[in-house]
Formats: structure tokens, C-alpha cells, sequence
């Protein structure tokens, strides 16, 4: 006797994800931002920290939840967007609230950033520079590294959404594993 071992294959390598890696780096740089920055007791600490956490735990949780539930891995992805997203939204308050500088796309810090960003998926590597940066400057890496992952995470969506549509959810690959085994039988 065979056994089917498509079925149920084992998923959730979210670590190996850019994405994932990415909202990592959010998170950590996130927590140090907040953690320096804003004052304690203020909600926003708080906020912004669950808010980073839940871009990088949905990710994970989804990812782990693919073996069982293509579904769930969508939602769960979709999430870990919208809580990045919501966090992009404090940075940009941030900065506007205290007259600061969102940087824009013409602005060479932008660019330069966003190559960095693109090419490094380390927290170690933004949070050995956190210290000598401005609150400005941070916020804006945050900003960027935010988009990145944003754009990652809507890239993941569409592949999970193809992948569904191609081969179904958990019943179909199960009707699928079971039609071969009785097929394997006789």
C-alpha cells in the first residue's frame, strides 16, 4: 500500500518568508522606537507595539495553519497587512503631529533607504543603527520597510489565492488522497 503524501504536506517555513523576515525587523524596530520615543503611559506605545506584532504573528500563525486550512492562511495574512497598515498610519502621525519629515520619493534619503531596506532582512542590522538615528529617520525606515512588506504580503495573497483556486482547500486535496488510496486498492 502507498500512502498519498501530498496529502496534508507539511507547510509553516513562514521563517524563510521575506515578508515575514521584514515584519520581524518592523517589530523590533518598532518596540525600540516606541520604547524611545513615546512617552510612557501613552496608549500609543502600546498600539503600535500590538500593532507590529500582530503584522509579524499573523504571519506566522497563517502559515502554520496552512496544512489544514488554505482559508485561514488567507485571513491570517490579510490581517498581519491590515495591522501593518495601521501601523504605517501612527508613523505618519508621528511625524506629522510633531512637524517632522515624511520623506518623499524625490527626497535621496528615500531611495537610498529603500535599496537598504530592499536588501536587508536582519533586525540586527537595523537595530545596530537605531541608536545613532533620529526619531525622524527611524520613523521613516519603519515607513518604508512597512510598504515593502505590504506589497510582499499582497504578492503572498495573490499566490495563496491562485494556489486555492487551483488545487482547493483541505476537503478537496482529502477527496483527492482518498479517490487515489481506493484507486491504489483495487
Amino acid at each position: 500500500m502507498t500512502t498519498n503524501t501530498d496529502f496534508l504536506p507539511q507547510r509553516g517555513n513562514y521563517r524563510g518568508l521575506v515578508a515575514y523576515q521584514k515584519a520581524e525587523c518592523i517589530y523590533d524596530l518598532t518596540f525600540y522606537f516606541a520604547s524611545t520615543y513615546l512617552e510612557k503611559g501613552d496608549r500609543t506605545v502600546d498600539q503600535m507595539i500590538q500593532a507590529a506584532r500582530s503584522g509579524k504573528q499573523n504571519i506566522a500563525e497563517g502559515s502554520a495553519a496552512s496544512a489544514t486550512s488554505r482559508e485561514t492562511e488567507i485571513k491570517l495574512t490579510n490581517v498581519a497587512k491590515a495591522s501593518l497598515q495601521e501601523l504605517l498610519v501612527d508613523y505618519e502621525d508621528y511625524l506629522r503631529v510633531r512637524g517632522l519629515q515624511q520623506w518623499s520619493k524625490e527626497d535621496p534619503r528615500f531611495e537610498k533607504t529603500r535599496l537598504l531596506c530592499k536588501s536587508h532582512n536582519s533586525s540586527e542590522y537595523y537595530m545596530s543603527a537605531a541608536a545613532s538615528r533620529s526619531d525622524e529617520t527611524i520613523a521613516n525606515i519603519a515607513i518604508i520597510l512597512i510598504h515593502q512588506t505590504d506589497f510582499l504580503l499582497y504578492r503572498l495573497i495573490e499566490r495563496l489565492k491562485a494556489d486555492f483556486l487551483e488545487k482547493g482547500g483541505i476537503r478537496e486535496e482529502m477527496t483527492r488522497a482518498c479517490l487515489v488510496h481506493r484507486g491504489q486498492q483495487k
